[in-house]
């Protein structure tokens, strides 16, 4: 693991695998809330065997990385920023842009992972820079916040509430591995099981509250950005969980939408929402071998 100061002050730990072998190349992983980067361990083994370098990194309040002093001030936006600056960095750039980037001040990401927010991120970076992320996988994710959704009362005031109220992140993260998992896979995988509740509990009470300000923010809306992801990145596959609530149906929509600013471009490719049989908010865990079997072939395409 590495750490890199931002240009706010801020710490962000990351960690970038086989950067030493330039003829990869480099996948990002962008996580999702309550997460940590270890969460791609299998993930990361299997991209590397199939030829690939990768760069994944923390959430404020994550892992290693720090919040920032006003925790209400985190957006995606923001987010977006602090990605843009690591990749920008003396640490990661060099590598970058020896691994074919089009020019020396534009480092080139073969693909973006991300689950859940940082799937969110991983379309709002590429909006905000275009043609930095070659090939873009969206896991698991809301269009907008609750607020640009129209629902109410915020399930995430509720959240933040109840881990304040606790002092702590442990009945969280007990809801949210039920959540996300169920019962019978967290019985069945204990191991597994034990190792991501480990993770989860590095995010700290702040580092919680900093990323759900992001997804509690009026500038949460992915709807504009989604025809125009045709002219960011030259192709988008979206996979979800099939037990992720009504995910996969909001996905398709979300799907539809991409699809139909790439036939406005002109662009013949079809964009596919591929759903992963028996898992949920994290499919890249509990959907393991089917994420692999899904994602693997849309990286090797280009």
């Amino acid at each position: 693991m590495e750490t890199f100061q931002l240009p706010s002050g801020r710490s962000i730990s990351f960690e970038f695998t086989y950067k030493s072998e330039p003829g990869r190349p480099t996948i990002l992983l962008s996580n999702s809330l309550a997460s940590q980067f270890h969460f791609w361990d299998d993930v990361v083994a299997k991209l590397h065997e199939s030829g690939f370098r990768i760069i994944r990194y923390d959430h404020p309040g994550h892992g290693q990385s720090g919040v920032p002093s006003d925790l209400g001030s985190t957006t995606f936006n923001s987010l977006a920023e602090d990605v843009h600056a690591l990749l920008n960095s003396a640490a990661v750039k060099p590598s970058l842009v020896g691994s074919g980037a089009p020019s020396p001040t534009a480092p080139l990401l073969h693909g973006w992972i991300g689950d859940s927010m940082g799937a969110a991120l991983g379309i709002v970076f590429s909006s905000a820079h275009p043609g930095l992320v070659r090939n873009l996988v969206v896991c698991d994710t809301i269009a907008c916040s609750p607020a640009n959704a129209g629902v109410s009362p915020d399930p995430f005031a509720a959240r933040v509430e109840a881990v304040r109220s606790a002092g702590s992140m442990d009945a969280a993260v007990e809801e949210t591995m039920g959540r996300w998992f169920g019962g019978d896979w967290i019985a069945a995988n204990a191991g597994e099981a034990g190792r991501v509740r480990g993770l989860m509990r590095t995010t700290t009470p702040d580092g919680f509250e900093t990323c759900v300000a992001a997804l509690r923010s009026e500038t949460f809306d992915l709807r504009p950005l989604l025809p125009k992801m045709a002219g960011c990145v030259e192709s988008v596959l979206f996979v979800v969980g099939a037990k992720d609530a009504d995910l996969p149906e909001k996905m398709e929509g979300m799907r539809a939408e991409v699809q139909k600013g790439f036939d406005a471009e002109g662009k013949r490719f079809k964009v596919e929402l591929r759903v992963i049989p028996n898992a949920g908010h994290v499919p890249f865990i509990d959907g393991y071998d089917d994420f692999i079997k899904t994602v693997l072939p849309f990286l090797k395409q280009k």
